[in-house]
């Protein structure tokens, strides 16, 4: 049995995430401007975790998927990050983690969810119970071309979540296969049929889900270090899946993919598994001197935060999302971005962008430790100085 300690694994998570220096990550650190060397080192952060989340909320100044790229990547120029998914591009948008976009070689390995969400996961099937109007889409989109979301007939539900009937139904025949979603603009989804987004040779040919199963844990490793079994199968949001994932996890280990690895974690020990190549590396991380001069800001969608669990054990970091609460019942704000330093999470930003003002407003900071060093003061503010220049938008506080 393998073991690590909690400085290892925590370095380790860190460096497999594109967040240490490219010697310990593997990944580049500039990807200057918006041409083919800028897309290429966004497309190698998709491959590392094996999607990008998406998410709507702009407050910020830029969305969760473009925080990600931008918190790894120097010189990016910030409308990339919303552009990347365009025809003849190697990535394809489908339920990764959540709503993600995926490397186009995961296509066939999804194909047991395209089989599973044939009824769509929240509304049911749709598509049996309105076949008229799922024909209906496929044929006007087989005959005029793609069709964006604005541009389904029929109106909206009074409900606060409520959408249109035709949308519903597009979304359930992308869900299942029918549909891919062709770009975005806008953060609009533009709708196509599959036959002409996902080349013939990748749509064609499916894995079979005990083998799909293995690829997914080796790519959630991959983006991880060292993770529980609860950890990985939330990565891809298999569900009732334990002893298929059981299984899969025996195979790879006789398969030499992966070896069992205990996490001494505080007085107690945590079972997990991590690549072999990985422990050599951890070792070295543990021994190693990481900076704390750089700091940089998460997106609090970034893969190394959404397992609040696993941020308390490696961070000791509270990582809460406050925008569905009340304003007066917040602790720290509606759309805080942790600050990074080093290996530490040491502070976060609440803050407010005015695009065409070009005003990027600091509506607070808390640091963790309440009197903050000189270093970590430093790395905060620079962090937040690196993110406004990211975005060509200048600060006030």
């Amino acid at each position: 049995m393998e073991r690590l300690d909690l400085r290892g694994a925590r370095r380790l998570a860190l460096a497999r995430a594109g967040l240490l220096k490219p010697a310990w990550t593997g990944l580049r650190e500039r990807a200057k401007g918006r041409g083919k060397r800028a897309r290429d080192g966004c497309h190698e952060i998709v491959r590392r975790f094996g999607y990008l989340q998406l998410d709507t909320i702009s407050i910020a100044g830029a969305r969760s998927h473009a925080l990600v790229l931008l918190s790894r990547l120097d010189g990016l120029e910030p409308e990339l990050p919303e552009q990347l998914l365009r025809p003849d591009e190697p990535l394809f948008e489908y339920w990764g983690h959540e709503a993600s976009w995926l490397p186009m070689e995961l296509y066939p390995v999804f194909a047991f969810r395209r089989d599973d969400f044939r009824a769509h996961p929240w509304w049911g099937d749709l598509i049996g119970k309105h076949p008229e109007v799922a024909d209906g889409i496929l044929q006007r989109i087989r005959d005029e071309g793609p069709m964006r979301s604005v541009d389904f007939e029929g109106e909206s539900g009074s409900e606060m979540w409520a959408l249109k009937l035709s949308k519903k139904v597009a979304s359930s025949l992308w869900s299942r296969g029918d549909l891919a979603i062709r770009e975005r603009k806008g953060f609009q989804r533009t709708f196509d049929l599959a036959e002409r987004v996902i080349p013939d040779e990748i749509r064609e040919r499916k894995v079979p889900y005990p083998e799909a199963l293995k690829i997914l844990l080796l790519r959630a490793l991959a983006g991880h270090g060292w993770a529980t079994t609860g950890t990985l199968t939330a990565t891809w949001r298999l569900r009732n899946q334990r002893p298929a994932v059981a299984k899969a996890l025996a195979e790879l280990v006789e398969d030499g993919e992966i070896v069992a690895c205990d996490l001494d974690a505080g007085g107690r020990t945590l079972k997990g598994w991590i690549c072999p190549q990985d422990l050599e590396l951890a070792e070295r991380l543990r021994r190693a001197r990481p900076r704390r001069d750089r700091g940089v800001l998460l997106s609090p969608f970034d893969p190394v935060l959404w397992d609040r669990k696993r941020v308390q054990l490696f961070f000791d970091f509270d990582q809460i999302l406050e925008i569905y609460k009340p304003a007066e019942q917040r602790t720290y704000g509606y759309y805080c971005l942790p600050v990074l330093a080093g290996e530490h999470l040491v502070a976060r930003y609440d803050l407010k962008a005015d695009r065409k003002a070009g005003i990027l407003n600091v509506l607070s900071l808390r640091y963790e430790d309440e009197t903050p060093d000189t270093a970590t003061r430093q790395a905060v503010s620079g962090a937040l100085s690196r993110y406004a220049e990211a975005l060509r938008l200048e600060v006030r506080e």
